[in-house]
Order: structure tokens, then C-alpha cells, then sequence
């Protein structure tokens, strides 16, 4: 059995172990260092990376001024571990071997500390999304009286815009453009269809540049500025490139983000109940992953 490993600098201890209870209590094997690896450091660390399917640093400066944190971290990279990221200190902004390592990753926030339940459950959602079919391999057995989260493969990611709460789904339309072929248009709707799923997929692992595949349809998601149109189709290009961002306004805990589209140069929002891409960030342009 494999396990989910939080890396953290120890002054960030009592909320890992917060975390540590939090994931366990909800029947995922967490794992970590306790004793500030004592004995031999580097022999702790290589356990704890290659029994895991995800490491969760835990981001401060004083993580990435440490140096048994980076070894640790550049090791996961190395073993080819995910990586989800959560972020302690509030305005801290990786930079250096931490920021190249985690340029485009979405972190988790626990920046606040009266949202932790709903931290929990954004990084839970997180871990299911990175393990994909082998997230059984973290679950734990539990007694009939406890709680034990239901560990299940995902069929992809939901957006939903968090001004009007309608997602990001494929109406069923189909069009076809003189340059692009068959294009599915798509709608803001009122509650998850089954093409409300997105299956995420970069370009190499490490890249920023995301590709979004319908769940039912294999879709591509794309967005092209002539007509200001938000669309799907089979195939990936350039005007199918996106860039997830992590929205640092929002302090909920719930996994808030941006969609910029890289070809248009566009943010995705909705306006007047229609889907919109805006040059200028606004907050109308932020979203919620399901």
C-alpha cells in the first residue's frame, strides 16, 4: 500500500499533524516524519518519497530556505511522485528551486486557518485528482462506527463560475467553422451534466500549458476571439492551450481558480449568462473546481 507523505518544515508541524489526523480519520494513509528525521536524514526522507503516491509540501519561506526540505522535494520530482502543494504562509510566493519546481501546480489553501475543513476537503479532491485509478492504493481500512471517505476514480474536474454557480458544460450543439471543422458549442448550466467533466492534460509533465478534455465527449476546450466563442473539438492546437491558475483573492479553502486561454489571451468568465473570454482580470472571471 501506498501513502499520501507531508513534507514540511517544523515550525509547520502542529498544522501537518492537524492534516495527518484529517486524512487518516478519513481512511487515507498519511505519512509523516515526526522526530525532525532523527537518525539517519537521508535514509527518512527516501522512505517517505518512494512508499508515496503524492507528496504535500507544506509551502512557508523557511520551507524553502531549508535545505532537507529541497533535497526532499527535488527527490520527489526525481522519483516522479505528484506533487500537490499547500500553502501555509499568507502573500509567500515560491521562488527559486521552489517556484521552478512548482510553477503551475495548483496549491491547496490552508492560509486560513477557520477554513480548514474546507482545506481538507480541496486537498482530498486534489489527491483523487492526481492519483486518478490508483487512488484505492492510499485507503485505509476503518471500523463500521468511524467516517471513511468514499475513494472512488474521478471522471474529471467541474468548473463552476463563482459569481452565478452555473458550470462550465458542452450543449450538445454542433457547428461547423469554415477554418476549424466540427465545433460543439458550449453553455453556462445550471447544475453538473454528464459534459460538465474535464479531464486535465499537459503538455509535458512540469508544463503550465493545460489541455482540457471533455469526460463524455473528448472534446478539447478551446476559445477563439474571433466571435468571442467558447467551444470544444476533437483534436488540440494552439486556441486549445489554457493556463489553470490558482485565484490568491480567495481564502474559503475551496479550490478556487482562473482560466486564461494562452492563444486568445483571454479570461473565461460569464457575463449576462454567457459564456465571455475579457482581457483584464475582473472577479467575475474566478471559478470553482468540483
Amino acid at each position: 500500500m501506498a501513502h499520501i507523505m507531508l513534507s514540511y518544515q517544523w515550525d509547520s508541524q502542529p498544522l501537518a499533524k492537524k492534516v495527518f489526523e484529517a486524512l487518516e480519520g478519513l481512511g487515507i494513509d498519511a505519512w509523516m516524519d515526526l522526530e525532525d528525521m532523527s537518525g539517519n536524514i537521508n535514509e527518512a526522507m527516501a522512505a517517505g518519497v518512494e512508499g508515496s503516491l503524492v507528496v504535500c509540501p507544506f509551502l512557508t519561506q523557511k520551507y524553502q530556505d531549508s535545505k532537507n526540505c529541497k533535497k526532499e522535494l527535488m527527490y520527489t520530482d526525481a522519483c516522479d511522485r505528484e506533487i500537490v502543494p499547500c500553502m501555509v504562509q499568507p502573500e509567500f510566493k515560491a521562488t527559486g528551486w521552489l517556484g521552478l519546481l512548482t510553477a503551475g501546480m495548483l496549491w491547496i489553501d490552508f492560509r486560513n486557518s477557520s477554513n480548514f475543513e474546507n482545506s481538507i476537503n480541496s486537498l482530498v479532491k486534489e489527491i483523487t485528482a492526481s492519483c486518478g485509478d490508483r487512488i484505492s492504493e492510499v485507503s485505509l481500512k476503518v471500523t463500521s462506527n468511524e467516517t471513511k471517505l468514499l475513494i472512488t476514480p474521478q471522471k474529471g474536474r467541474a468548473f463552476i463560475h463563482i459569481d452565478t454557480n452555473k458550470y462550465l458544460a458542452e450543449t450538445g450543439e454542433v457547428i461547423t467553422h469554415w477554418g476549424s471543422g466540427s465545433r460543439s458549442t458550449l453553455t453556462a448550466a445550471d447544475e453538473a451534466e454528464d459534459t460538465s467533466f474535464w479531464i486535465e492534460e499537459r503538455l509535458t509533465k512540469g508544463s503550465e500549458i493545460v489541455h482540457f478534455k471533455n469526460f463524455h465527449t473528448n472534446g478539447y476546450l478551446g476559445y477563439d476571439p474571433n466571435g468571442d466563442f467558447v467551444y470544444t473539438k476533437p483534436d488540440h492546437y494552439g486556441a486549445e492551450e489554457w493556463l489553470l491558475q490558482t485565484d490568491e483573492s480567495d481564502d474559503t479553502g475551496r479550490r478556487a481558480v482562473v482560466l486564461f486561454a494562452n492563444y486568445g489571451k483571454r479570461y473565461l468568465t460569464i457575463r449576462e449568462g454567457q459564456l465571455s473570454g475579457v482581457e483584464e482580470f475582473t472577479p467575475d472571471c474566478r471559478w470553482y473546481l468540483h
